[in-house]
């Protein structure tokens, strides 16, 4: 039997650390505000950081503290001072990027395993080499990275523990290394602030070039018909793609909250791009990466909701024990994961040439399983669960209870409000409602449509 890899889930709250572990996950990263690239939105102050590797240890998982931005010279200061506390609550790991500061701990706690972040870019066998030989435990492998590249690492490196992402939020820029919230907003994505502008509402027009050579927006609007688009297309002059003649003019974008910033936008032959990334999903490729030999698949989504946490660890727990135990890819995990919000899926940069036949295979698995999330349970008592409402619902739907022991779908036959009255219909967010819910399924800790 193969070596089953460490399942990593995020964890950016003690209950998401607590649903990570019921759901099947090794172990959880959690970052202090300070130094970690989750500065907002991150429940982990000290003393949260403490409950969590003492319940982490008690169920004989693991907790890694995130202390992985790139500090200025006011940050370095701090540092050691602040991280004192930390080492001594023995976290299992620190995930860190800086040389300066991997330094400083390696020679005031060199007893402390380091794990190397993503953020330092280690896309070869010889980066791998070069920070064992500093006494590292762990690289995180750069996203930029093919399977075949992988594979070649862990061979080169048969000694080095090596972790990869599988699931999560993708940058547009290397390995997060992105300046556009730092140029907008004056958050820098690398101290932990990042205010996510490459996924904000653009809007795009017509322009052209003046007299002067400035770029000036032209008051007629884009005409989006598509079909009429690709009726008139020629072929480009670098094969057989198809390419409008429009192509070649310039085009700007704007955000919605400052129209009156105007930024150019070209088309090449591969295409427009503006900035948002699809996320990862790589889980057909979690055999692959167990016959590899890697030590551990990262999802990434500190901020994500507890169902978000459920699901991935749901789902990927299933797929590494079948991959270890030899059973074939169980394809209905693709769609499983839809019923997260999600900018459309992509595996990313670990297989670069898919064919056509594999991505309509992809395509009419995942599109199969529609499900949303509607809520989560938040108490039973008498046999009523309590559910905090996300999306709309109603009497005679389907749900699907998520548990740790296992899913179970249910008809919904009955709704009152907090009061008791009967209901038919719980309306969304903001509100909540009482479903009946019997034996263990009361003590499931989400539920969603089916």
């Amino acid at each position: 039997m193969m070596k089953s890899p460490e399942l990593l889930l995020p964890a950016g709250t003690l209950d998401k650390m607590r649903t990570a572990y019921a759901f099947g996950a090794d172990a959880v990263y959690a970052g202090q505000p300070r130094y970690s690239l989750r500065a907002r939105n991150n429940e982990f102050k000290l003393e949260e950081l403490q409950i969590g590797i003492q319940e982490a240890h008690a169920l004989g998982k693991k907790l890694f503290v995130a202390s992985n931005l790139m500090p200025h010279n006011a940050k370095v200061k701090t540092y050691m001072a602040d991280m004192e506390p930390v080492i001594a609550m023995k976290p299992d790991a620190l995930i860190m990027a800086d040389p300066g500061l991997i330094a400083m701990v390696r020679e005031r706690w060199p007893e402390q395993e380091i794990h190397l972040s993503v953020q330092a870019n280690t896309v070869n066998y010889a980066a791998v080499k070069f920070w064992k030989s500093l006494g590292l435990s762990r690289v995180i492998l750069s996203r930029e990275l093919s399977l075949d590249e992988i594979e070649e690492i862990r061979q080169q490196c048969p000694d080095m523990e090596l972790e990869v992402f599988v699931h999560g939020a993708l940058c547009i820029a290397y390995s997060g290394r992105c300046l556009l919230s730092g140029y907008f907003n004056h958050r820098d994505a690398n101290q932990g602030t990042c205010t996510n502008s490459c996924r904000w509402d653009y809007k795009i027009d017509n322009a052209e070039e003046n007299g002067t050579g400035d770029i000036e927006r032209l008051p007629e609007k884009l005409d989006f018909d598509f079909d009429k688009a690709l009726s008139q297309s020629a072929l480009s002059d670098c094969g057989s793609q198809p390419r409008h003649p429009m192509a070649d003019r310039v085009y700007v974008i704007s955000r919605q909250d400052h129209p009156g910033e105007l930024m150019p936008v070209l088309e090449d032959e591969h295409g427009t791009y503006i900035m948002n990334s699809k996320d990862l999903r790589a889980v057909e490729h979690v055999e692959r990466l167990v016959k590899i030999g890697i030590d551990s698949l990262k999802v990434e989504g500190r901020t994500k909701s507890i169902y978000y946490v459920a699901r991935t660890a749901q789902v990927y727990r299933q797929a590494i024990d079948d991959a270890v135990a030899g059973r074939p890819f169980n394809l209905s995990l693709l769609g499983a994961l839809d019923a997260l919000a999600n900018r459309g899926y992509t595996d990313g940069f670990y297989e670069r040439h898919h064919t056509h036949e594999q991505q309509n295979y992809m395509r009419g698995h995942s599109e199969s399983f529609r499900q949303q999330y509607v809520g989560d349970i938040v108490s039973c008592a008498n046999g009523m669960a309590e559910i905090d409402v996300k999306n709309k619902f109603s009497v005679g739907d389907k749900l699907e209870i998520i548990h740790p022991a296992g899913n179970h779908i249910i008809d919904l036959t009955e709704m009152r409000s907090l009061e008791g009255v009967t209901m038919n219909v719980a309306p969304g967010s903001g509100h909540r409602v009482q479903i009946p819910l019997q034996g263990e399924l009361a003590k499931g800790m989400v539920a969603r449509f089916l």
